[in-house]
């Protein structure tokens, strides 16, 4: 039998990190929030496979990724706040419960139609679990022990995301795609178990008991509308449906803004975008995680059904990025400290437009060394430099009582972009979203990644003409700056897999 922790007294819990129970919290939170890098990695890899399960086309593979985006993207906020005022553990554990629940029936699913609604169950068990991840950490640990725990938190959920491609390959290739999700199963039994007996309760004793439903609702009928819009508009949906459900989320859009400069505690309040930096960083997030977030869904595509990969050795090839963050994030943050954002978020956006345009070699029979690599290293050399100084400079744009809803809303507006940007990947490149996938996805991809570099020249023009040079404030201020409990941001949360 499992005796739960006892809960926290008001004030939050002060658990030491050389403890027993300190190790246990952030093994916790580790299994947590490795489940869902896990997924979101091996899903992208194991895509080509379930297109021949299932005999579908790109439409299918598209809901397959933005459901599972959509409730994600649009109940994070909601996510942290539930935490807050519920208990983190609590709201934690039943995440993991429903993202385990859902996993299954992503494992037993018989038809796509079953996938995609399973998929969208998971988005909601994470949306509760992501947040609740480092929360655990940040409000149960000793304050001085906090700093090294998210660390080891930070570089466990890098290892996993590593050993992600890999995994998600060797299992769409031999056992199965199924099981990438059936082995959420036992991890989750297992951090539930270590959550209820190790994790102490904690919430915020003053936070408020008013949850923003109504702008959770209108946000997540802007989001769900614009992904059926942009879906369909490619995939033989008539101009007047089309039509009357981007009207409709244009409205539910408008309804949101409206909605929350009312609200008395709004979800996403609008007075965070009274600061200049913090809107040039988030509008920046949007353009280059919408790169990030089409980029990985289709070079996945690109490297199996054109260039003749299998699964895992497509899954390979996708790590030298993820490595190059694993090792050298930590350093950038820092480095971006002394030097101000400005240069690095510029720089790093150029040189992953470069990457991306240089994965333009990949065709039938790419030869990796000459025609893979080039791309994939200096792709990851650019992440390195843009990915953890964007996390930072977003959270030193606002006060610190401010930082973990900052977070919050900068994790959500790079989940978002990710989410349109793959559902209109058929509409910028002309292809029917019900087209098979063969030998003629490569004009597709010859089509959508110089989009996708487009974008991030972009955030690099927003970087460079809407931050501050060096020194003068914003690249400066996130010095003693340290990640957030309140959605779970680290250098790279939001990353595509």
């Amino acid at each position: 039998m499992i005796t739960p922790a006892p809960d926290a007294p008001p004030a939050g819990a002060s658990v030491a990190l050389s403890s027993a129970r300190g190790r246990w919290v952030v093994a916790c939170a580790v299994l947590g929030s490795s489940m869902v890098l896990l997924d979101s990695t091996v899903v992208n890899v194991a895509l080509p496979r379930i297109a021949d399960d299932f005999e579908v086309g790109l439409a299918p593979l598209q809901w397959t990724v933005t459901a599972y985006m959509l409730t994600l993207s649009a109940l994070i906020l909601l996510g942290g706040s539930l935490g807050d005022r519920l208990g983190r553990r609590r709201v934690f554990v039943v995440g993991v419960v429903g993202f385990a629940g859902a996993s299954l029936l992503c494992g037993l699913a018989p038809n796509v139609e079953v996938l995609v609604a399973a998929r969208g169950l998971q988005g909601i068990g994470g949306a509760l679990l992501t947040p609740g991840s480092l929360a655990m950490i940040q409000s149960s640990l000793r304050p001085g022990d906090r700093a090294r725990a998210i660390g080891t938190w930070s570089g466990l959920g890098g290892v996993a995301a590593a050993l992600g491609p890999f995994l998600g390959g060797w299992l769409a290739d031999g056992p199965g795609w199924r099981w990438a999700f059936l082995l959420n199963v036992p991890v989750a039994v297992v951090c539930v178990a270590v959550a209820v007996r190790h994790v102490p309760e904690t919430r915020d004793p003053h936070a408020s008991k008013h949850f923003d439903i109504v702008g959770a609702v209108l946000g997540a009928l802007t989001l769900a509308g614009a992904t059926w819009a942009l879906i369909r508009a490619a995939g033989g949906g008539s101009a007047v449906e089309v039509a009357v459900v981007g009207v409709a989320a244009l409205a539910a859009g408008v309804a949101f803004v409206v909605v929350e400069r009312r609200q008395p505690e709004p979800m996403v309040p609008p007075n965070l975008f009274a600061s200049r930096p913090f809107t040039v960083i988030n509008v920046m997030t949007f353009a280059v995680y919408a790169a990030f977030g089409g980029y990985f869904f289709i070079v996945a595509l690109q490297l199996q059904v054109v260039a003749g990969y299998s699964a895992f050795w497509a899954g390979a090839a996708l790590t030298p990025g993820t490595l190059l963050m694993l090792l050298f994030s930590a350093r950038s943050s820092a480095f971006a400290a002394r030097v101000g954002a400005r240069g690095p978020l510029t720089v790093g956006a150029l040189l992953c437009a470069t990457g991306l345009l240089l994965m333009l070699r990949i065709g039938p029979h790419a030869f990796y060394p000459t025609d893979v690599l080039p791309g994939a290293a200096i792709l990851g050399v650019g992440m390195v430099l843009l990915v953890a100084p964007l996390t930072s400079t977003v959270l030193a744009a606002v006060a610190d009582d401010h930082a973990g809803l900052a977070s919050g809303v900068n994790n959500a507006v790079a989940r978002a972009a990710g989410l349109l940007s793959v559902a209109a990947i058929p509409l910028i490149t002309g292809t029917p979203a019900d087209a098979g996938l063969g030998p003629a996805f490569d004009d597709t991809f010859d089509r959508a990644v110089p989009v996708f570099a487009g974008a991030l020249v972009v955030a690099a023009l927003l970087a460079f003409v809407g931050l501050r040079p060096a020194g003068a404030g914003v690249g400066r201020r996130h010095r003693a700056r340290r990640p957030t409990a309140a959605t779970g941001n680290t250098a790279d949360p939001h990353l595509p897999g």
